[in-house]
This record gives structure tokens, sequence and C-alpha cells, in this order.
């Protein structure tokens, strides 16, 4: 009797504490849904108010040219992607449980390689400069009198993380072993970042770092990538080195006296207004002194309108949505879930340390947006895709059944899912 009373009250807390689980990771989820909200809302407020120009009478018929204008209709759209992504099982990605051709990972990442193969094209890929050819990062869709632009690696990050993620599930066995799965789980990485670099150097670096990142959580030995640190050391000094682009940001970094231009500019936006701000609208540095403000720089105009309690507002945000995040990966149950999770939750939060770090001239210039804030539709869309996919692996995660720990009480979660009762014994005839 003692041993029967034991077992109930052991079932009983265990369905406790998956069912708190289960609740845990689905505040996450609508927690992380209404912290994204608001910082796309949040963007598209102040990349309008960026774009102001006392230049500037709005063509409503070509609207698509004005930055704030083109951001109000991205916003929607990203909502929009974010809800698709969310409602589409991210076990489509994975490679251990369905055959490659089956799984949606192979087929995005081929695209997105294409498409970086097309950037480089002359002719087709377009950068900036007076004949376009200078860091081709874009390809351009004519609609009819709007030209759509995309930008390929944003997609490949993307595609890169996923795959990695798929990679290191499907391999957990044997991902210590440095020539047989190491080495191979460097080589799309190495194509992607190889597309990207001669063009994109920030970008490429920190795809690098994220693959790094991701592999070192997957299980890979950290002997792994002391490795190939006498070829990859040299290699960048030579990028760096060989640009000069890059070199003068560096030695204009570690000289304070000779701070390029446009971060003397974001400074004084930063330092202007004090706790309150100018008021939202009522700065003045998007007038022509400070460059990029709408997109890298967006962090700057928040500051000088907003002041420190703008700043404050969004820096919080972003540490909720991380921490949410964090949570997802922690109660998540399913290695590639988990996996996946990390890598777009570090690639938010640290492309977001990054652009503000560059903005308040604690790291050197970069042009690295502000995850769902700067400016940019291939960005917005692909990262609120991101963030979907990351609500259906904490969907997934708190649905009814899945945390049950032991299997003497399965039968509870799976039969009240179903609407029916408890079970009946089989008697001898």
């Amino acid at each position: 009797m003692v041993d029967i009373i034991s077992v109930g009250f052991n079932g009983r807390m265990l369905l406790l504490t998956g069912t708190m689980k289960r609740t845990a990771v689905r505040v996450s989820a609508h927690g992380i849904e209404t912290v994204v909200l608001l910082l796309m809302a949040i963007g598209t407020v102040f990349v309008f108010s960026a774009s102001a120009s006392v230049q500037s009478n709005y063509d409503w018929q070509h609207f698509y040219r004005f930055t704030g204008l083109r951001n109000l209709l991205y916003f929607p759209l990203a909502v929009i992607c974010m809800y698709i992504t969310a409602s589409v099982d991210y076990h489509r990605f994975d490679l251990r449980r369905l055959r490659w051709y089956h799984s949606l990972t192979p087929w995005f990442l081929g695209l997105s390689v294409f498409l970086l193969g097309l950037a480089l094209i002359p002719g087709i890929g377009q950068g900036i400069g007076e004949d376009k050819a200078f860091a081709r990062r874009w390809l351009f869709v004519p609609l009819g009198s709007m030209r759509i632009s995309f930008q390929p690696s944003e997609l490949a990050k993307w595609c890169t993380i996923i795959y990695l993620a798929a990679y290191l599930d499907h391999y957990e066995d044997s991902i210590k072993r440095f020539w047989k799965r190491f080495v191979p789980a460097w080589i799309v990485p190495g194509v992607v970042i190889l597309l990207i670099v001669t063009q994109d150097f920030g970008t490429a670096a920190f795809i690098a770092m994220l693959s790094f990142l991701m592999l070192l959580i997957g299980g890979s030995r950290l002997w792994h990538f002391l490795t190939p640190l006498p070829v990859i050391l040299p290699a960048f000094y030579f990028a760096v080195v060989s640009s000069p682009t890059r070199l003068n940001r560096i030695k204009s970094f570690l000289e304070p006296g000779q701070l390029p231009y446009q971060a003397i500019q974001s400074l004084i936006a930063i330092s202007t207004n004090g706790l309150g701000g100018a008021g939202l609208g009522r700065g003045v540095t998007k007038y022509g002194h400070l460059p990029e403000d709408t997109s890298d720089f967006i962090f700057a105009v928040i500051a000088e309108e907003m002041g420190f309690a703008g700043c404050a507002v969004v820096l919080l945000l972003f540490i909720l949505l991380v921490v949410l995040g964090l949570i997802v990966i922690y109660r998540c149950r399913d290695r590639f879930g988990k996996i996946l999770a990390s890598g777009i939750v570090m690639a938010i939060g640290i492309q977001a340390a990054i652009n503000i770090g560059v903005v308040t001239v604690v790291l050197p210039t970069k042009g690295i947006p502000l995850p769902f804030v700067s400016a940019g539709g291939t960005s917005l869309l692909l990262t609120a895709s991101a963030i979907g996919i990351l609500l259906n692996i904490a969907k997934h995660n708190s649905e009814l059944g899945y945390y049950e720990p032991t299997k003497e009480v399965n039968w509870r979660f799976e039969r009240k899912a179903q609407g029916l009762g408890r079970p009946q014994r089989e008697t001898a005839e």
C-alpha cells in the first residue's frame, strides 16, 4: 500500500514538474514574440525619423525610393514571415531523421551559394561607388517601376547556422574526430566565407565566428580549433593589411585623435542630449551629418532623440530577448533544436553587441546592422524568419506530452491529449 502511494505521489510530482517546464517555455515564446515586435516597431519609427530631410518631398507614387516609407512596408512583411516560419516544423531542416533530399537545409544552402556566386558577376551583382563595382553585395530584382534589392550574404548566414546545427546533430557520436568530422564540417562554411570575404570582410568574419562557436557548442574539442591557427592568423593579417580601408579603420580606432568622421558624429549624437533626449524627430545629426544614419548608426539617432532612457530600453529589450532565448535552449530536449536555437540566439545577440559597440566607438567601424531596428529589408525579413524558427522550437517543447520524464506516466499525457480516459486493464478469459 505504501509503495502504491509513493509511486502515485512521484508520478504526480513528475507531472507537475513537466507542466511547470512547459509553462516556462510557453511564457518564453510569448515573451520573445513581444520583444521582437517591440524592436521592429521601434526600428520602423526611428528609421522613418532618421530618413527625414529638409529637401525631401515624398512622391507617394514612387514611395519605394524612400528609406523610411520602404521600411513601413517591411515591418508587416517581417511579421508575416515570422509567423509563417513559426508554423513550419523545424524538423523539416533536420538531416538525421530525413533523407537529404527531403530536408529543406540542402536546398536553401544551395540557393544561397548560387546567389552569392551570382552577386560576384559584374553586371549582375551591384555594389557601391560610381560604377557600382566596389563591394558587390546586392542583387536587384526589377518589379515594374520598383527595384527590390536582396543581399545574399544574409541568407547564407542563416543557412550556415541551420546547416551546422543539422550536421552536429547528425554526427553527434563522432563529432570529436578531427579528420572525419571536424574538417568536413568547415567545408560549407568555408565556401560561404570565401564567396563573401572579397566583398564583405565583416560579414565573412562574423559567419566564421558563429561557425566556431556552434562547433564548440556541438561538442568539438578545443584543440581542433587551435590546429589551423598557423594558417588562419597569417591569412587574417594579410586580409587586413591588403585593404587600405580596413587598415585605416583599425589605425584610426587605435588613435583616438584620428577618429573617422562617422565615429565622431556618432559620439556627438550620443552625448549631446542627456537622459531624455531631444525628442522624437528633433535630432539634427540626421540632416547630412551622420552617414548611414538609417542603417548601421540608427542607435546613435535613438540616443540623440530619446537620450539615455531610449538607449536603455533598446538594450534591455535585447538582453531580455537573449535571456528568453536561453530559457528555450535550456528547456529543449531535442539536440537539433537546442543547437539550432543556440545559433539563432547567438547570431542576434552578438550582432546587436557588435553594432552597439561600433556606434559607441568601443569597436572599429564596421557595417553590421542592428537586428530588427536598422533599415534593410533582407536583414529584417530573414532575421524575423529566424525568430519564427525559434518560436517553433519553443512550441514543440511546450506541447503536451513532450516533457514526460518517465515511460510510466506517458499514457496520462497521450490519452489526455486524445480526450480519452484511463485505459482499462486486460482481463484473462
